[in-house]
C-alpha cells in the first residue's frame, strides 16, 4: 500500500520579494521532505506568470504554482495609502478565489502556510479543517516587535515615536527609535496601525509559525520567542526557523552584466542595488554617483529613477543623456568611470551577481531577502536601509554580526553626502575591511551547515513535515 504523503498549500501575496521565499519553502518542502505543493499566487495582474520563477518552480516534480483570479485594486488603494495597507486590502479582496480555488481541488490539502499579509486567511483553513500556519519571511526580531504590537498601549507608543524613547520588547535588546518600523516614525497613519495589531494577533492563532532565519543566526529573539517568561505567552504557537531560502543561482554567462563580472579581479567590486522596488531622491541618487566615483573602486550599480516622496517608490520611464547614461545621474558620469563601472537600468539578476567571484561588497536596503543572499554568498554589506524593517536588519549587521557599515546620517532624516559614502564604499573593499568579510565568510558557512541534512533549519523543517503527517493519517483515519 502506497504511504500518502501531505499536501500542503501556501498562499504568497504580491511582490516578487514576498513570492521569492515563499517559492523556495514549497520547493525545500517538496524536494527534501516528499510533501505535494500548491502554491497559490495574489497578484493585481496577471504578468508575473512571465516571471522565471514560475517556469522554474513548473519544472519540479511535487509543486505547482497557481495564479489567482486578479484582484481589482481600483477601489481599494489610492496615492496616500501605505504599501503595507494595499498588500493587506488585496490579500482580503482575493480570499473568496483562494476558498473557492480550494473547494475545487479534487486532492484537498491538508495544511495551508501563508506569509503575514496573508495571515487572514488562516480563516479558510479552519473551515477546511486545514493545519494553520504563517511564514514570516523576515527576521525573528521582526516577528517578535510584530506579535507584541498588540500588547503596546498608546502611553508607550507615544514615548517611543513622539519622545524617541527606545521600545521595550520582552527579551529583546529595546529598539532605538532612529531603527524602529515606519509605523512609528511619522504622525501615525491610522489604517497602517490597524493592519499591523491585526497581523500581529492573528500569527498567535497558527498551529506553528516558520521564519526564514536560523538558529545561530538569532539565537536570542528565538529564545524570548519560545520562553514564557518572554514572549512565549504571547506567540503561543511553536517556532520554526527554517531559513535561510534564498533563490537559487541559475546560470548566466548571456548576459551584458554577467560578461563584464567576468573580466574583473576576484572580489573586486561593488555591487549597488536598493531592491526591488526601493528608490533614492534626486539629490540622493546624484551624491550615491558622485561618492562611488570619489571611491575609485569597481562597481556595478542597478540605477533606478529617482522618487522625492517615497523610498519605497514607484517608477516612471526616463530619457538617456548624451553619454547613454540615464539622465538624472551627473553630466559625464559614464564618461569619467566607463573603465571601472557599470550602471544596469532597473534590474540585474541579483542573486547570480552576488554568487560571482568578483563581487567583494554589496551597498543594500538591507531588504531581508537581499540580506540573505548576501549571507550565503559571504559578502559585506554597506548598509543603507529605506523603509519597513530594514533599519533594525541594518543594525543588527552592523552592531551583531559586524557584516557591514552603516553612514552615520539616517537616510530618513537626510542625505547621505558623497564623502562618507566614498568612505564607506572604500572600507568595504579594503584591506580595513577584511576583519568583515572574515565575519561574511563565518556567516556563509553558519548559514550552509543550518540547512544541509541535519542542520538546525533541516530538522525544524522535518519536525515541521512530520506534523502535518499526523494530521493527513488523522484526517485519513477519519474518512
Amino acid at each position: 500500500m502506497q504511504t500518502l504523503k501531505p499536501h500542503a498549500a501556501l498562499l504568497a501575496s504580491p511582490g516578487i520579494g514576498h513570492l521569492i521565499p515563499v517559492v523556495e519553502l514549497g520547493k525545500r518542502l517538496a524536494a527534501h521532505h516528499g510533501l505535494n505543493v500548491t502554491v497559490f499566487v495574489v497578484a493585481s495582474d496577471s504578468s508575473i506568470k512571465n516571471s522565471p520563477i514560475f517556469s522554474s518552480a513548473s519544472a519540479l516534480d511535487r509543486l505547482e504554482l497557481v495564479l489567482l483570479p486578479p484582484v481589482d485594486v481600483s477601489g481599494l488603494i489610492n496615492s496616500t495609502t501605505s504599501a503595507v495597507t494595499q498588500l493587506a486590502r488585496i490579500m482580503r479582496a482575493a480570499l473568496p478565489s483562494l476558498r473557492a480555488a480550494i473547494s475545487a481541488m479534487r486532492a484537498r490539502p491538508s495544511v495551508l502556510i501563508v506569509d503575514i499579509f496573508g495571515t487572514e486567511a488562516l480563516a479558510v483553513a479552519e473551515e477546511y479543517d486545514m493545519l494553520k500556519y504563517v511564514f514570516v519571511t523576515t527576521t525573528a526580531q521582526f516577528l517578535a516587535a510584530f506579535i507584541h504590537l498588540p500588547n503596546i498601549d498608546r502611553k508607550t507608543e507615544q514615548e517611543h515615536r513622539i519622545l524617541k524613547k527606545p521600545l521595550q520588547i520582552p527579551g529583546l535588546e529595546p529598539v532605538r527609535f532612529e531603527d524602529t518600523l515606519n509605523l512609528f516614525l511619522d504622525n501615525i497613519d491610522e489604517c497602517l496601525y490597524a493592519e499591523y495589531t491585526r497581523f500581529g494577533s492573528l500569527i498567535p492563532t497558527a498551529d506553528g509559525i516558520l521564519v526564514n532565519t536560523w538558529q545561530d543566526l538569532e539565537p536570542s529573539a528565538l529564545h524570548a520567542l519560545g520562553d514564557e517568561k518572554f514572549l512565549g505567552r504571547v506567540a503561543r504557537a511553536p517556532v520554526y526557523p527554517v531559513g535561510p531560502l534564498v533563490r537559487a543561482v541559475e546560470p548566466d554567462s548571456k548576459s551584458r552584466v554577467m560578461n563584464w563580472l567576468n573580466m574583473q579581479p576576484v572580489e573586486s567590486v561593488i555591487y549597488v542595488s536598493f531592491g526591488s522596488g526601493g528608490t533614492l531622491s534626486t539629490e540622493q541618487t546624484a551624491e550615491l554617483a558622485w561618492g562611488l566615483e570619489l571611491s575609485q573602486q569597481k562597481f556595478l550599480w542597478v540605477a533606478r529613477p529617482p522618487v522625492d516622496d517615497d523610498a519605497s517608490g514607484n517608477f516612471s520611464n526616463v530619457s538617456n543623456s548624451q553619454d547613454g547614461m540615464p539622465n538624472y545621474l551627473p553630466d559625464g558620469f559614464h564618461t569619467r568611470t566607463h573603465d571601472r563601472g557599470m550602471v544596469a537600468p532597473m534590474w540585474a539578476p541579483q542573486a547570480e551577481i552576488l554568487a560571482h567571484k568578483s563581487v567583494g561588497g554589496f551597498v543594500s536596503h538591507c531588504g531581508w531577502n537581499s540580506t540573505l543572499e548576501s549571507i550565503v554568498n559571504g559578502v559585506p554589506m554597506v548598509a543603507w536601509p529605506l523603509y519597513a524593517e530594514q533599519r533594525t536588519n541594518a543594525a543588527m549587521l552592523v552592531e551583531q554580526l559586524g557584516t557591514a557599515v552603516r553612514s552615520r546620517m539616517r537616510p530618513a532624516h537626510g542625505t547621505i553626502r558623497r564623502e562618507e559614502i566614498a568612505d564607506m564604499v572604500r572600507s568595504i573593499m579594503s584591506l580595513e575591511g577584511n576583519g568583515m568579510r572574515t565575519k561574511a565568510k563565518e556567516l556563509q558557512r553558519a548559514a550552509a551547515e543550518a540547512i544541509r541534512k541535519g542542520g538546525s533549519s533541516h530538522n525544524s523543517l522535518t519536525q515541521v513535515a512530520k506534523e502535518f503527517e499526523i494530521k493527513l493519517h488523522g484526517q485519513a483515519l477519519g474518512d
